[in-house]
């Protein structure tokens, strides 16, 4: 039997994507891979996408010149979370339909409230 991971609040070390925090990843960049950067049709979990985050991601992606695709599950074995103490930092690897696996990450923080998780959107670059 296979345990999801869970979100380790440890301020040394990064850990994998917490398995609970999966799906609101997924939704995320297949909102993204469909050119809604806005998430204009909100996604549970999901704090609203500052206006000047969702162009910058927008223009870097378009840049980037590869189109994005929803995640696959081989995203979660490179794909982590660091606790800094009031949040953790996530990074997720992206994945384009020309590259599979790409330079791109999507960049975030990610708290609990009311019991729940709560992504804020961060930038896509390449690190």
């Amino acid at each position: 039997m296979s345990m999801e991971p869970l979100a380790v609040k440890d301020e040394e070390s990064a850990y994998p994507i917490a398995g609970s925090w999966r799906p609101i990843f997924r939704e995320v960049v297949k909102a993204f891979a469909e050119d809604d950067f806005e998430l204009s049709q909100g996604v549970v979990g999901v704090a609203p996408v500052d206006p000047s985050i969702a162009s910058q991601n927008r223009a870097f992606v378009r840049n980037y010149d590869e189109l994005l695709v929803e995640l696959p599950e081989d995203t979660w074995a490179t794909s982590c979370a660091q606790w800094m103490g009031q949040h953790w930092e996530v990074l997720v690897d992206l994945y384009t339909e020309g590259e599979g696996a790409s330079d791109l990450v999507l960049t975030g923080h990610m708290n609990v409230l009311n019991g729940k998780p709560q992504f804020t959107v961060g930038l896509i670059y390449v690190p």
